[in-house]
Parts: C-alpha cells; sequence; structure tokens
C-alpha cells in the first residue's frame, strides 16, 4: 500500500509540474495526461516501425547495388538520424507540447519560421501517414492473392498499373484508415495500450523472422537430397558474410553508376527512421514530459537501429537469389516462402504486416496531435473544428483530418503511379525539413534555456552535424533515380517539394503574417483553469 501511495503520490506531483509547465507556456491542459515513459517511447518506436520501413523499401536492394544497401548503409543513416534525434529531444525538453517542432521554432525564430516549420510538418506527417496505410493495403493485398489467387494483386510500377489491383488496393486501403481512426477515437488508453503491444510485436516480430529464416537456411544446406531430410525450402546456402558487405553491378536497375545507385538506396534506412517527432507531439499527454518525452525521441531511434539492423542483416543472409526476390511480387515474401515454404511463409509475412498496422494507427495520433495543436494557434483554415475535443478528451476531428488527408493523397495511385510517388516522396523530406529548421533556430538562438534534459557543450557540434545531414538527404532524394529519364520515371520530388514551399510562402506573405503570431496564450493562470474545468 504504501508502495502504491508512493508511486501515486509521485505522478501526481509530476501531473502538477507538467501542468504549471504547459501554463507557462501558455496553454491549458486539455488533452488527458495519462501516457507513462514506455508508451511515450512505444509511439515513436512504432511510427518508425523497421518491419513497416524495411518490408516496404527492401526492393531498394536488389535494385541499388546489392546488400550493402542495408548492410552499410543502414549503420551510416543510423548514426545521422541519431544525431538529429539528440538535437530535436533537448527542444522536446525545453518545449513539451503537442506543437512540437512548430512551437520550438516559433519560439526560437518568430511566426514565420513556426509557419514554414508546421507547414512542412503537417504535409510530411499526412504523406507519411498515406505512405505507411497504402504500404499495409499493398502488404494485405498481397498476402490474400497468395492465398486466394482471384484476389488481383499485379503491383503498380513506374511503367504500368493495374487498373483492378489499384482499386481493389484502394478499397482496403479506405477500410485500414477507417479502423486507424476508429481506435484513435475511442480512446487514448487504448491507443497506448496497443502502442505497448506493439513494442514486443516488433522486437519479438523481428526476433522470430530472422532465426526462422537463418536456421532454415542453415539446416537446408546441411543436408543432400538423398540424405533422406526434406528441406522445407530452399536448401541454397546463407550468403557468406563477404558478400553482404560487397557492392555487386549486377544489382543495379538504375541505369548510373554504381557508386550513385547505393547512395540513392540510402532512402531505405531514411525513410524507415521518420516520425520519431511523435514523443514530441505526445507530450501534453505524457507524464513527466520534459524528460520522458526527449527520451522516447532518442531511444525509438537506438532501439530501432539494432532490431533494424538484425532484421535487414537476416534477410540479406537469407535470401537465396536477390535477382529472383526483385522479380517476386514482394521480395521479403520470397525469402520468407524459400526458406519456410507456402503456409510458414505467409504466416510470418503477417507478422510484417501487424507490425505495419500499428505503425499506421501511432502515425494518425501523433499526425492529429499536430493538427490539433497547430490550429489550437489558428494556424489551419476551419482552426476551430480541428482543435475541438471530444468528451473523451480526444481531438476526434483533427483524427478524421489525417485520415481523409491521407486518403486523397493515395486517390493519383489508381490512374497513375508516378503521381502517386510524387505526391508521398516530401513524406521524409518535408519531415526533415521540418525537425532540422528548429535545430537551425537553436544554434543561432542567444537565449534560449535548455530543460531539464539537454546536450550541454555538444548542443552546437551536434545542431551543425545534423544541419549537414539534412542538407545532404534532401539534395540526394530529388536526385533523378533513373536513366535515361524519361516521364515515367522522372523524380518529381523537387517539384512536389517547390510546390509546397511556394504554396506556404505563398500563404505566409498574402495573409498570414498579417494575422499569424505564433503560439497564443490561451489566458491568465485563471482562464487556463476555467477552460480545463470546463473540459474535464
Amino acid at each position: 500500500m504504501n508502495m502504491k501511495m508512493t508511486k501515486a503520490q509521485s505522478n501526481e506531483k509530476l501531473l502538477a509540474e507538467d501542468r504549471k509547465r504547459l501554463h507557462d507556456l501558455g496553454y491549458a491542459q486539455e488533452l488527458f495526461r495519462a501516457m507513462g515513459g514506455f508508451s511515450n517511447f512505444a509511439i515513436s518506436f512504432t511510427v518508425i516501425s523497421v518491419l513497416s520501413g524495411c518490408l516496404t523499401l527492401f526492393y531498394l536492394i536488389p535494385s541499388n547495388g546489392g546488400f550493402p544497401v542495408a548492410t552499410i548503409g543502414w549503420p551510416i543513416v543510423t548514426v545521422f538520424v541519431l544525431i538529429v534525434a539528440l538535437g530535436m529531444a533537448e527542444l522536446a525538453s525545453a518545449y513539451p507540447t503537442a506543437g512540437g517542432l512548430y512551437y520550438w521554432s516559433s519560439k526560437l525564430g518568430g511566426p514565420v519560421h513556426g509557419w514554414f516549420t508546421g507547414w512542412f510538418n503537417l504535409i510530411g506527417q499526412v504523406a507519411v501517414t498515406a505512405g505507411i496505410d497504402y504500404g499495409l493495403a499493398v502488404s494485405i493485398d498481397v498476402v490474400l492473392n497468395a492465398w486466394f489467387p482471384s484476389v488481383p494483386a499485379k503491383l503498380a510500377s513506374v511503367l504500368a498499373i493495374d487498373p483492378a489491383t489499384q482499386w481493389f488496393t484502394l478499397g482496403i486501403y479506405a477500410l485500414v484508415l477507417a479502423i486507424h481512426a476508429f481506435l484513435n477515437i475511442h480512446s487514448v488508453k487504448i491507443v497506448a495500450f496497443l502502442n505497448d503491444v506493439s513494442v514486443w510485436w516488433h522486437i519479438i516480430g523481428v526476433a522470430l523472422i530472422v532465426a526462422a529464416v537463418v536456421v532454415a537456411g542453415a539446416l537446408g544446406a546441411q543436408f543432400s537430397a538423398d540424405s533422406g531430410f526434406k528441406a522445407i525450402g530452399s536448401a541454397a546456402p546463407l550468403n557468406p558474410l563477404s558478400s553482404l558487405f560487397a557492392i555487386d553491378p549486377k544489382f543495379n536497375a538504375t541505369g548510373f553508376p554504381l557508386l550513385y545507385a547505393v547512395m540513392l538506396g540510402l532512402l531505405l534506412a531514411q525513410y524507415t527512421y521518420t516520425g520519431y517527432d511523435a514523443s514530441a507531439h505526445m507530450s501534453e499527454e505524457t507524464i513527466g514530459a520534459a524528460t520522458k518525452a526527449p527520451w522516447g525521441v532518442v531511444m525509438a531511434v537506438v532501439v530501432s537501429a539494432v532490431a533494424g539492423y538484425a532484421l535487414l542483416l537476416g534477410l540479406c543472409a537469407a535470401v537465396p537469389d536477390l535477382g529472383a526476390a526483385a522479380g517476386y511480387i514482394n521480395p521479403v515474401l520470397y525469402i520468407l516462402e524459400s526458406r519456410l515454404g507456402f503456409v510458414l511463409g505467409t504466416l510470418f509475412f503477417l507478422i510484417a504486416v501487424g507490425a505495419q498496422f500499428f505503425c499506421g494507427m501511432s502515425s494518425i495520433t501523433t499526425n492529429s496531435r499536430m493538427i490539433y495543436a497547430f490550429s489550437r494557434d489558428g494556424a489551419v483554415p476551419g482552426s476551430k473544428a480541428w482543435h475541438k475535443l471530444d468528451a473523451n478528451k480526444v481531438p476526434r476531428n483533427a483524427i478524421l483530418f489525417s485520415a481523409v488527408g491521407a486518403f486523397l493523397l493515395a486517390v493519383p495511385s489508381v490512374f497513375s503511379q508516378v503521381a502517386y510517388i510524387a505526391v508521398t516522396s516530401i513524406a521524409v523530406i518535408g519531415l526533415y525539413i521540418s525537425y532540422i529548421i528548429p535545430i537551425i533556430l537553436r544554434l543561432k538562438a542567444k537565449d534560449f534555456k535548455p530543460g531539464p534534459w539537454n546536450l550541454g557543450k555538444w548542443s552546437k557540434p551536434i545542431g551543425i552535424v545534423a544541419t549537414i545531414w539534412v542538407v545532404f538527404i534532401a539534395v540526394l532524394f530529388m536526385l533523378p533515380t533513373a536513366n535515361p529519364i524519361s516521364s515515367k520515371n522522372f523524380n518529381y520530388t523537387p517539384l512536389v517539394v517547390l510546390g509546397a514551399t511556394i504554396l506556404i510562402a505563398a500563404s505566409w506573405g498574402l495573409g498570414a503574417r498579417k494575422w499569424f503570431k505564433g503560439p497564443v496564450a490561451q489566458g491568465t493562470a485563471a482562464e487556463l483553469a476555467a477552460i480545463e474545468k470546463g473540459k474535464a
């Protein structure tokens, strides 16, 4: 009983400190604050989702230089992503609000920086949600086709699309978004619980997949056909360690020099490492947010780094024929079916599909909190509706905004895969632009007051390296991806980013600069208390 009382008292103290800190930042405690540190970490870890990102972009390995895209590319990207995450974590501690990055930029650089950061973050988050849940819909389509061949599953490419498949996938996508919206609307406690489950689903899932394919490969290679042992799957030996780190010119479908192709393949890791700002956006629902939110940001990257590298090494070691994997409906499914047989292979593939489901659910959670916070300061058209909370203190309208916006982004996939890729390509670049703006402003700020979690003397060098890396990937992922360049393989990312930048700048110059003042205090201490009482 004493221990329970002590824990309860500790939580009450933290809640009081959180409320006071939020009041100091100008906001009332409207959202339901019940998340612990593990749940805060879990949502960023779930949105990163190594099983989702690696499953979706594994095709880059056989098309962009072979195994080193994963074996060398993953750890390189990890180092720099961790540096970016450290810079963000320091700011999350200083300003623990649901607005996160947009709030940080506004306070450090003024309304114009907050405007650009907020809109790049909002657009990037909607695009990431679209990428995750559409990828989930494609994976569900692949599994259904494996079990029921009459289900259309001729996956689209930049060269051709199959209308029957695209419409069917879009239908699955709409259903997935509806389920994710329902879960998020129902209760933040449900979402927090599922995020906690997701952590173990990912960790155990990665361990099971890696162990299964590696053990099956090792056992299959030990027995000859006349030994009396019948292997479940392929008896091809595991790929030797030396081949896993050797760039192979035969795996280059880009038409560009090999080294350039491998650099483009860094998208595998960089796309996977998106969404760890989720911990910051959940600050107003986290107990002890000034320390737990920054740790959530950093630890999500660290744990994902280990789990993701183990997964990629295992899959690369186990693939019987990388060229054959490239031509299969899904290269990861090819590895699983080759090593484990059809039944076990498809069942193990469902582990990754489940991870994608958790990932999409959490992406809508964090996206809706950003919309809610940005609308709280009047930045989004129809702000009153998106800032409104229901009886359970959940931003229902913002959740619907996120789901509908993500659905609309995927509609072009029915008619043009290139158009859909162009729309969603802003996900990585848009998010990382929003990540780096406040870090750059932190470098220039002279009156920044760090929170309890801070980098000390390392703040400046970390900020400089983070900036260099984001500039590098922003340029890299806007370069051509195939040669010769045609209308069917043209990388429209620069046009999408430029278009978004022009729209954001135009909206600022033509009106927002006159009325948008950045974060606006909701009132005096008494008024904030009244808001909280009215929302209780």
